[in-house]
């Protein structure tokens, strides 16, 4: 384990974060999708809290700090992790912004899955050991799951706004009826996959069966929220997939 890659992974890893949420925050009020009617958390563009131009400054800052930090990992990984990097930060700013932005489009969840699962774990794994595993990939598919997961649950509370404004993702394309299935799905699918993944890796990765009670609380509770009670099922599943990341990180450790 390489401590300092392992540090400056986290960093560029959350600065990304930060970057797009700000950069959604900017996006989906210019583009009409944050209003007075938003159930969600507040947002500081749309609650008033700083000017559009300095929440998009904000983002670029962010996001330029992450490319800085992706320097020196890049250094570490090659071309593969100066791919995964560019990308992430295109992503970034596409996700809600641009001539076609990725979530008006219903990719949303396709991007999630891919850049908060898949690559992130195999990316760092990359940056650790120099080498892709199968491994590596099983472990990232539960992950990306629930990672999607939370963007399910965030859509699907905002089906009414985001139809209003024009913005099609893909809860508004399925309905809530079946953006609901598609979370149980989701879930579904993590454990599923840490099953498989004990076939692998040993029967310690069974811990995450731990996590269980945490997932039928939410699936039970899901059918019933609605509106503003849908934040609580975000909650609720980030705190799922924390519980469910810590305990597959121990089995595998």
């Amino acid at each position: 384990m390489d401590w300092l890659t392992a540090a400056a992974t986290l960093a560029a890893a959350l600065l990304i974060q930060v970057g797009t949420n700000l950069a959604n925050d900017y996006y989906d009020f210019v583009n009409g999708a944050d209003t007075p009617d938003r159930l969600g958390p507040p947002r500081i563009t749309q609650a008033g809290l700083a000017e559009p131009a300095a929440v998009r400054r904000a983002a670029l800052t962010v996001l330029a700090l992450a490319g800085v930090v992706g320097v020196y990992l890049v250094e570490i990984g090659g071309w593969p992790i100066l791919t995964i990097g560019l990308l992430s930060l295109m992503s970034a700013l596409a996700y809600t912004g641009g001539p076609w932005p990725l979530a008006s489009h219903g990719l949303g969840e396709v991007f999630v899955f891919l850049f908060f699962g898949v690559i992130a774990v195999n990316g760092t794994v990359w940056l650790q050991t120099g080498e892709a595993s199968t491994l590596a990939l099983f472990a990232s598919l539960p992950v990306a799951c629930l990672a999607t997961a939370i963007l399910v649950i965030n859509n699907l509370r905002d089906i009414p706004t985001d139809a209003r404004a024009g913005k099609r993702t893909l809860a508004v394309r399925l309905g809530a009826a079946a953006t609901r299935g598609e979370y149980l799905l989701l879930v579904a699918v993590a454990f599923l996959c840490a099953l498989l993944l004990s076939r692998l890796a040993g029967p310690r990765v069974l811990l995450t069966l731990g996590a269980l009670p945490l997932a039928f609380v939410e699936a039970r509770a899901l059918p019933w929220r609605t509106g503003a009670e849908l934040n609580r099922s975000l909650a609720g599943t980030a705190r799922l997939h924390l519980v469910f990341g810590v305990l597959l990180a121990i089995g595998l450790a």
